[in-house]
């Protein structure tokens, strides 16, 4: 099925044949799919879907990648032609290596569910970073179009013709899933309970530190009852002498003060770089377009 007029791309329900070295399915974090977000509400008026770069690894075999993060890449799109800034892309790979060495470039991410021959020269781009692995990409639907439900879809993709071109591919789904460790689920239960209108800072830490207390109440009830005779798992204390029995003596050398101070300053350093880098974004999409 022709997708766009012209378009070249199509979808295939099922593959053809196989394909070298595919994964069996990609695995998404909510920091990625927060970023792809984050870009489309930050779009001109005059941009149809955004595009950026998939950053993450792959598992043993390349059965599978994971998507941990992605940034936003400058590209403008008319009904002649599409430019994408690969020095603005590789630029910000570069920064990205220095903070995590470990993820690599395993393909791009467009907003929406249209793909078109625009889609195959993009996609031909990735795979040439991606080589020798296939590209992957990520079509997040965001659902504000009528007629239209959110989700995320994963691709890869195969040339066509006997003497096939970048512009004709054939985009073929594969599995994907949403998964998230201890951090991103401690905040997205914050996001779930965030009040509206939202709080300040200060009123945040005082409800996670009320939450602290109140789990430190449940422990002291659970250590009592056990030290009083009633039957305990051994497990669970074995983990609660970990967790906490080198804490007493750094709470009372002033460790606990210290390490608030570094936690506030790494906030305030995070919420400093996050301005600077969507300032930065911004000037970039009004000079660079």
């Amino acid at each position: 099925m022709t997708l766009g007029t012209p378009s070249s791309a199509v979808y295939l329900n099922l593959s053809s044949g196989p394909v070298n070295r595919a994964p069996s399915s990609v695995i998404v974090h909510p920091t990625a799919l927060f970023s792809i977000l984050d870009h489309y509400l930050r779009r001109t008026d005059s941009q149809q879907r955004v595009i950026g770069t998939l950053l993450g690894t792959r598992g043993e075999g390349d059965d599978a990648v994971s998507v941990r993060s992605a940034f936003a890449v400058l590209h403008s799109e008319t009904s002649e032609q599409v430019a994408v800034d690969m020095d603005y892309h590789r630029a910000m790979f570069e920064l990205s290596q220095r903070v995590n060495p470990k993820e690599t470039i395993v393909g791009w991410y467009s907003t929406g569910s249209n793909l078109n021959t625009y889609s195959a020269l993009i996609q031909n781009f990735y795979s040439q970073e991606t080589t020798p692995y296939p590209a992957i990409h990520i079509a997040l639907n965001t659902g504000t179009e009528v007629g239209e439900e959110a989700g995320v879809k994963a691709y890869i993709s195969s040339p066509v013709g006997v003497s096939p071109k970048p512009e004709n591919a054939v985009f073929v789904p594969i599995p994907v899933t949403l998964r998230t460790n201890d951090a991103e689920r401690s905040g997205l239960h914050l996001l779930e309970n965030a009040p509206s209108p939202p709080v300040g800072e200060l009123a945040q830490l005082e409800g996670t530190l009320k939450s602290v207390l109140d789990m430190l109440d449940r422990v002291l009830a659970y250590a009592q009852e056990a030290a009083a005779g009633k039957p305990a798992d051994a497990a669970l204390g074995r983990y609660l002498m970990d967790a906490l029995g080198g804490g007493a003596e750094e709470l009372g050398k002033g460790g606990f003060a210290s390490n608030l101070q570094d936690t506030l300053m790494m906030s305030y350093l995070a919420n400093l770089v996050r301005a600077q880098a969507e300032v930065s974004a911004r000037l970039a999409l009004v000079t660079g377009v």
